[in-house]
């Protein structure tokens, strides 16, 4: 399984800004989508963005306008640059990659630690 790394949360007022970074250990060629959920105290883990090997991406609609998805191959780094953060936004987030099973063809989560961000006055 990919192994992933998240970095970059941490504590700014409403309508800061901070980038995410994720870097992972496989060949972004074997990885069919990476992205971001994230995860508010009591509440589900829910899906922030998504960014395929093909460089599509989606958003949720919470966040689109003022969050973007990228990602540098040479790095093996896919970021999330958050802008116009507001406190509803303070949340758990989870880097993740889709990659397919070797002998099934299903596809597997690979999940990061997570990364805290507090967005508060």
């Amino acid at each position: 399984q990919v192994q992933l790394v998240e970095s970059g949360g941490g504590l700014v007022q409403p309508g800061g800004s901070l980038r995410l970074s994720c870097t992972h250990s496989e060949s972004t060629a074997r990885i069919y989508a990476m992205g971001w959920y994230r995860q508010a105290p009591g509440k589900q883990r829910n899906l922030v963005a998504r960014i395929t090997n093909s460089d599509s991406s989606i958003y949720s609609d919470s966040v689109k306008g003022r969050f973007t998805i990228s990602r540098d191959n040479a790095k093996n780094t896919v970021y999330l640059q958050m802008n116009s953060l507001k406190p509803e936004d303070t949340a758990v987030y989870y880097c993740y990659a889709d990659l397919p099973e070797t002998t099934t063809g299903a596809i597997n989560k690979s999940w990061g630690q997570g990364t805290q961000v507090t967005v508060s006055s």
